[in-house]
């Protein structure tokens, strides 16, 4: 059996892509595998994590050097995406933005909830302390007039 030589052998350890698994929505993040190397990857939703997901993995996530590979997709295609869901990250946003013009970008959830639940746990902390302070102040006060007083609490 011959094998025919694969087109992307010579780049492969860089960057991949496979313009016939783009879609109108896709999904971009970084990752990093074993060695602690940095991939930007796309990926098309409707895919589900399935075969034919896969639209781009790149080394790296410059902004730069991830836009020049992912033009290398006609633009004809790449203005057919009408959602692109991402991080907050500069970089993606810049990508985003740059290689898929007519898409509506949309933080993902995951660091939607994770903001929230952050600012959530500052104001709780907040108001604790401020609890604490209360409970301090009426504490010294029933000291200082020689009471006898049941806090609740």
């Amino acid at each position: 059996m011959i094998l025919k030589p694969w087109i992307n052998l010579s780049h492969a350890k860089q960057w991949l892509i496979f313009p016939k698994n783009l879609g109108k929505r896709l999904s971009i993040d970084e990752t990093s595998f074993s060695n602690g190397e940095l991939y930007t990857i796309v990926t098309n939703k409707a895919g589900k994590g399935k075969k034919g997901t896969i639209v781009a993995m790149i080394s790296g996530t410059k902004a730069d050097i991830v836009t020049a590979i992912i033009e290398k997709i006609p633009l004809k295609a790449r203005n057919q995406v009408t959602e692109i869901t991402l991080d907050m990250a500069a970089n993606m946003g810049l990508i985003a933005k740059k290689c898929f013009p007519n898409a509506t970008r949309v933080t993902d959830r995951f660091h939607v909830q994770k903001l929230a639940l952050e600012a959530l746990q500052e104001i709780r902390i907040k108001y604790r302390w401020e609890a604490i302070d209360l409970e301090n102040e009426a504490i010294e006060k029933a000291k200082s007039s020689k009471k006898n007083t049941t806090l609740y609490y």
